[in-house]
């Protein structure tokens, strides 16, 4: 399977998804200095001026605000995009092709929830939290892999991109169901009304990205009005950008959705998850505590991540092998698809931003913040050592 996929990579002349893993994996380590810096500053001299900043308003809404649902709706675009393509043209256009990543990430999803749920069942205030360890941080994961260089197959990469665009479509099912606040229907009636304005766009053959921009950022003005979380405008305008046909694909390497997949790819991936991580990474160690280590925010979110991504994750793929199911993807060893499991530990991004939905207390942030780090450095650091000693399978 994964290695007719590989074929079909190589033989593209130009594939999108080739050009995602290199522009992911060097945002990854972009993202690395990012949250390394955010916690420098927030410990240094200058942590009053960074929170301030971040509270400060421009125009509106705080800055802090505008980053995390304006900003972030253009990663959520991009991220709809992808998932668009995808789908319908790409490593997840079959079902055969979706069997594996999907219920890996099905797996990597649960279980997580379930080991946050087991440390603050019975708390209505911290139990909000329970989606924090579910996701996975593509561009950090692809970001190690790239460190790793030829250890690692590309298979492995094909597999690790595809499990995390299905938890970035979970994630956005669960923030649209579980984190939309008490509804303005007005509102809502207005986005869905400019939302099936951009679909007719669509079927009347429409290729010109602006009026879909133009359009769409009414959606996300309407959508934040709502009380259903901004971001989200992001992968409902994604779904309506035409992706016209080509001889042998259904994608045209030229139509408007590859078009701005690829001018906002370099965006999203080198200024806005940077910017993202430096605005919400910066923990005060002052304000750590030895309570706070062992709270169960902390601990659910650090284990969910660490333990039950693993679990989660490798605890499928095993079974499915087991059960003849599906196999490891083409040329990679079981302890290279452990050391992938572990990656997917790696939460940074999607969890801290789920984090921001769940809780509005600093105290409850800044634990938040602790889980996340600690869980996705574990799962980093361990999923590299492994993957940096793990044999992969000879060549048939």
């Amino acid at each position: 399977m994964i290695e007719g996929l590989h074929n079909l990579v190589i033989e593209r002349p130009r594939s999108a998804l080739r050009e995602f893993l290199r522009t992911e994996s060097a945002g990854g380590i972009v993202l690395m200095a990012a949250a390394a810096a955010a916690l420098l500053v927030a410990n240094s001299p200058f942590s009053d001026t960074y929170f301030g900043a971040l509270k400060s308003y421009v125009g509106p809404l705080t800055l802090s605000y505008w980053i995390n649902d304006g900003l972030m709706a253009i990663f959520f675009l991009l991220v709809g995009l992808e998932v668009k393509r995808e789908l319908l043209d790409g490593q997840l256009s079959t079902w055969e092709r979706r069997i594996l990543p999907g219920a890996a990430a099905a797996g990597g999803m649960i279980v997580p929830a379930l080991i946050f749920a087991a440390f603050n069942i019975g708390d209505a205030d911290t139990i909000r939290g329970w989606a924090i360890p579910s996701a996975t941080d593509i561009a950090f994961a692809l970001g190690v892999l790239t460190l790793l260089g030829p250890r690692v197959p590309v298979s492995l990469k094909v597999f690790l991109t595809a499990v995390a665009i299905i938890d970035d479509l979970g994630a956005i099912v669960i923030i649209a169901l579980f984190y939309t606040a008490d509804l303005n229907l007005a509102a809502l009636v207005a986005a869905i009304a400019l939302i099936a304005l951009l679909y007719g766009f669509n079927r009347l053959g429409i290729r010109s990205l602006w009026p879909y921009l133009i359009i769409g950022a009414g959606v996300w003005v309407a959508m934040l009005l709502s009380g259903v979380h901004a971001t989200l405008a992001g992968v409902a305008v994604a779904l309506t950008i035409p992706l016209t046909p080509a001889p042998g694909h259904v994608d045209d390497e030229h139509s408007p959705l590859h078009r701005l997949e690829h001018a906002i790819a370099g965006w999203v991936a080198f200024a806005i998850v940077p910017i993202f991580g430096f605005a919400n990474a910066g923990l005060s160690f002052t304000n750590v505590t030895a309570e706070m280590l062992v709270s169960p925010i902390v601990l659910g979110i650090a284990l969910g991540l660490f333990v039950g991504k693993q679990i989660g994750v490798f605890g499928v793929i095993w079974l499915m092998k087991v059960l003849r199911l599906a196999d490891y993807p083409v040329h990679a060893s079981g302890a290279q698809v452990y050391g992938v499991a572990l990656l997917c530990g790696i939460g940074f991004t999607m969890s801290l931003f789920i984090g921001g939905l769940s809780y509005a207390s600093d105290i409850y942030l800044d634990e938040v913040k602790l889980g996340v780090l600690g869980g996705s450095l574990l799962s980093g650091i361990i999923g590299a050592v492994v993957l940096s000693i793990a044999r992969r399978e000879p060549a048939s």
